[in-house]
Order: structure tokens, then sequence, then C-alpha cells
């Protein structure tokens, strides 16, 4: 990998480290199409349990690396890239956590947004910088922004492109915790560690079932919920889950 690093524990974790940190993590098109295929493999593995998303030297990712684009590229080719790995990333069934340090900006902050859970550092930093760029909002941030805000507090923060705090950015919903510097990776490691222990299938289900939750009724929810329940009834995970709860001890998940 060009752009990217890729490390498993052994224990079912995966960490994504965006590694342009002379650029602080910059997208370029190799960035791009290394966490495409990256986010691919990862959505076909039986052994990767969770993700961990994060940025090299101090930062999570400033954004586009706008004077990237190699020639020869149309603008349209290259927002395709962009529309895959977001959707990638949107449709990966193991829970993905965003570990952010530094600055968030504009495509960077929306690949933040699109993970499943978000731990800041005090430090961090949080900009949907677009429009003082001279350009209009990407990433999957149109779609992701006002669920997590709501629409005019998303406007607010698109159209002025504002730099905002963690802690600022915590009391608007956008970040799930935030924590010091220095506790950051612990927090991460733990509670990457207990996804990677916890019922692969049941955990991937809910995921889907939140996703898609927004756009359905509540009767098409309902029932989408009775069918994922039906298959989880049918699973050797939730028979051990039984078993482990009359035996007082901990269940040992193994995704079948």
């Amino acid at each position: 990998m060009e752009a990217i690093e890729v490390t498993r524990d052994g224990a079912g974790v995966v960490t994504i480290t965006l590694n342009r940190p002379e650029r602080k993590n910059a997208l370029n098109q190799a960035m791009w199409s290394e966490l495409l295929e990256t986010f691919l493999t990862i959505g076909r593995s039986v052994e990767d349990r969770v993700v961990v998303l994060t940025g090299a030297g101090g930062a999570f990712c400033s954004g586009q690396d706008l004077g990237a684009r190699p020639a020869g590229i149309s603008g349209y080719r290259a927002m395709r890239n962009v529309t895959e790995v977001v959707l990638a990333l949107h449709n990966l069934r193991q829970p993905v956590i965003a570990k952010v340090v530094g600055i968030a900006a504009g495509a960077g902050l929306n690949l933040a947004l699109g993970c499943d859970l978000i731990v800041a550092s005090d430090d961090a930093r949080f900009s949907q910088i677009f429009a003082r760029r001279g350009l209009s909002i990407d990433g999957g941030g149109s779609w992701l922004l006002p669920r997590l805000v709501g629409l005019h507090k998303a406007k607010e923060l698109v159209l002025f492109g504002d730099v905002i705090s963690a802690a600022d950015a915590e009391g608007l919903g956008l970040v799930n915790r935030v924590v010091p510097r220095a506790e950051i990776d612990g927090f991460v490691e733990e509670w990457a560690t207990r996804l990677a222990s916890g019922p692969p299938l049941a955990l991937a289900l809910s995921k889907e079932l939140l996703n898609a939750g927004v756009g359905r009724s509540m009767a098409e929810a309902l029932d989408a919920e009775g069918i994922a329940q039906a298959y989880n009834f049918s699973t050797k995970d939730t028979l051990e889950a039984m078993r482990a709860f009359a035996e007082k001890r901990d269940p040992e998940f193994r995704g079948l």
C-alpha cells in the first residue's frame, strides 16, 4: 500500500491508517483506490470483526488533495471513485470506528461520519470546508450530516465551512465520545475489542436495520426486524449466547 497502512491484531480488529502525514493525510487517487480495495476485502472476510479508521502523524484527514488529481482523469471519474469508496464503507457489515485526532475536514470529515462510531481526541477539529474552497459538499455529507444534526444545523456547518472544536462536535451529535489525546488509543482499543468479541451476524444485522430504518415506515421496520430476528434464532451464535447465560459465563461467538 502506498497511501494507507492496514494492520490486523489477530483478534478480529483491522486498523486502517491514512498514511500521508506530510499532507495531513489528504485524499489522493492512490488513497481512494487503496481504501476501496481494503473495504471490499474486509467485507468478504469472516475473520475481520471490527474496523478502526484513523490517520497518521497527528491528523485524521484534511480532505481531498486538490492538487493531486492525475492528468487525464475527469472530474466525473474522480467523483465516481469517491462514490465507490463511500458506498463500500457504508455497506461494510462490520462495525467501523473512526479514531479522530487533529483535523477532519471536507471529504475527510465525511469519511469519518460514514463510520458507525466516532471517538475524537479533545484537541480534534472538524470542518465542512468545501465552501471555503469554492466547492459543494461531497463524500456522502449531504446524506449523512442532516441525519446527524438536523437540516438547519447541517446548512450552517456547510454554508459557512467554520472549524469547530471536538467539544462542539460532541454537543451537536457528530461524535460519540471526546477523550483526552493521551487516552484515545486505549479507549478505542477497548471499544474495538468489545465489538470484536460480540456476535458478528447479529451486529451486522443491527447495523443494517439502523442504516435502513430512517427510510422505512414503522411497519416496514418491524417487518425487517422480524426477519432478522428469525435468522438470528437459526444461528449457532444465538444458541451459544443462551447457553452462556444459563451457565453464567461469557459467550464465545464464532459468526455461525
